[in-house]
């Protein structure tokens, strides 16, 4: 043992001793940050379990869930097979992170290679084993676990200012991308620049949706009224506080501005062009919310009810990957715009903090965030180049996912473990089932459950959705929407629980069913 590590162990020691605290683990070599502890949790603050020193709201735990994925920028749902993709943009990777059954990260397998600045990608909702990425000058899709090689869909401009190019579903089904600009302040020669433009899953029936947006990397979908929300970043070119960067409700056949209004209509006088006055600034779209030009607001995405503290639901979680060019820093944070359930603002208040320390050091810039029922989340960091796993700890749901014991249960079936339905028990509507399920039975955190009555006839069906962190294989506990119903006469019928099945396959169809009294 060498002399500067045997000092380093003594002088451990020694304050291990006199503080009597507990030490610090290492670093779990497996991608796994869950065994990691920074410290004891107060009132007012959760726990970070990575070693940045990040401020989280209390009952909340941050890990580092994922580590070592140089140019990390968007990850998808989990597929077929419980695995994560990610693009990794700066190294023209797409890689498959392998999980294990309790949803840690195994191993990083570099599957598409040599591509060029891969960025927006996501499975097929219709079938979670076809990938669909974007690369700087194209779309392309892909058969997963196949001899399949990717097949182009769609044609995009290349390289510009902006090169990243970011793909979702829609709510219509349609295959949605945005692309930057190409300059940070210029009149574009390429109509295909600086919009957001949808297809059908196939490529075809290319068509724009919205226009004048400089750099709208992320987009998302509002979970209750359908409009789809867009991050946009201002130019550079009028100083450290104009223009501010936006948030947009993105309608169809619409002008947001670029280059030459920005905020609320206002004209910059500064973009030279004969054609265009303060007339022209009045026909376009304001931004919902203004954010401090230059914090770069990149993944966004919104709270839903399960599994979260009520007073979040609906709100909006957008990160800010922080600034380049003003001389006091700003953004590296991640912020919780507060709305209502019609999407109606009402203020906003930083939600995790840390990656810009007090000195001005920048230890990390969050990327993308994906939230799911069940009080969990998910950040991309392409600075760190880390995925963190963000968790709610309610009273009733830890989300530690332990293997349940069976004195919970008043009746057990295969693999749906029922809390408060006995076979043969008479039901009253409504009523509300909750138990556990294997993780794998979710699929975005929900199941379905039917109600038949005694000729097999459905009466109705609702949603089960999870109350914990639900990519694992072990139990995670579930509750119902309530079930209604009505019958003319008491008889008896039947609760089937549907196992998810996003790839449609028929192969893939699982269900168990109990038989239950109706009145």
């Amino acid at each position: 043992m060498s002399k500067k590590i045997f000092i380093f162990l003594l002088l451990s020691l020694l304050i291990f001793i006199n503080a009597c605290s507990t030490a610090l683990p290492p670093e779990n070599t497996n991608n796994n940050g869950d065994n990691q502890t920074n410290g004891e949790p107060n009132n007012d603050q959760g726990i970070d379990n990575t070693t940045l020193n990040l401020k989280i709201p209390a009952n909340f735990t941050i890990t580092e869930w994922a580590k070592n994925l140089k140019g990390i920028r968007i990850m998808t749902h989990p597929d077929q097979f419980g695995n994560i993709w990610v693009s990794r943009t700066t190294e023209g990777i797409i890689s498959m992170l392998e999980t294990d059954e309790k949803g840690n990260v195994l191993k990083t397998n570099d599957v598409f290679k040599n591509l060029n600045a891969p960025h927006g990608i996501v499975l097929n909702p219709q079938n979670n084993m076809e990938l669909y990425f974007a690369e700087s000058d194209k779309i392309s899709r892909v058969a997963l676990y196949s001899d399949d090689t990717p097949h182009k869909i769609a044609d995009l401009p290349n390289a510009g200012r902006h090169i990243t190019r970011t793909i979702d579903f829609g709510p219509d089904g349609r295959l949605y991308v945005s692309i930057g600009s190409s300059c940070d302040i210029c009149t574009e020669q390429n109509e295909l620049r600086a919009s957001i433009y949808s297809m059908k899953p196939d490529g075809t029936d290319f068509k724009k949706v919205a226009s004048g947006l400089r750099n709208s990397v992320f987009f998302v979908t509002h979970p209750v009224n359908g409009e789809i929300w867009a991050t946009d970043m201002g130019s550079d070119h009028l100083g450290d506080k104009l223009p501010p960067d936006e948030i947009n409700i993105i309608k169809e056949n619409s002008n947001y501005g670029w280059p030459y209004c920005y905020g609320n209509k206002i004209y910059d006088n500064t973009v030279k062009n004969s054609n265009i006055n303060e007339e022209y600034c009045k026909t376009t779209q304001t931004p919902k919310i203004e954010i401090p030009a230059h914090s770069a607001p990149l993944g966004l995405d919104f709270i839903p009810e399960e599994g979260w503290p009520e007073k979040m639901w609906f709100n909006l979680i957008v990160s800010h990957h922080g600034s380049i060019f003003p001389q006091e820093k700003i953004g590296y944070k991640i912020v919780r715009y507060k709305l209502d359930e019609n999407g109606e603002f009402e203020g906003e208040e930083d939600f995790i903090t840390g990656w810009l320390d007090e000195n001005g050091n920048v230890t990390g810039r969050p990327v993308q965030i994906k939230i799911y029922p069940g009080g969990l989340a998910y950040i991309t960091d392409d600075l760190r180049g880390s995925i963190y796993k963000l968790t709610y700890n309610s009273e009733k749901h830890t989300g530690n996912n332990e293997e349940p014991t069976n004195d919970k249960y008043i009746s057990t079936l295969n693999n749906i473990k029922l809390n408060n339905i006995n076979p043969g028990q008479q039901l009253t509507s409504p009523i509300i089932i909750e138990g556990d399920v294997p993780g794998n039975w979710y699929f975005e955190a929900i199941f379905n459950i039917q109600l038949l009555d005694k000729n097999g006839n459905l009466l109705k069906e609702v949603l089960a959705t999870a109350q914990g962190e639900w990519m694992t294989v072990n139990q995670v506990p579930f509750k119902s929407q309530p079930i209604t119903y009505t019958v003319s006469e008491k008889q008896t019928g039947t609760l089937r629980f549907i196992k998810a099945n996003p790839s449609g396959l028929p192969e893939n169809d699982e269900s168990e069913e109990i038989e239950i009294l109706l009145q």
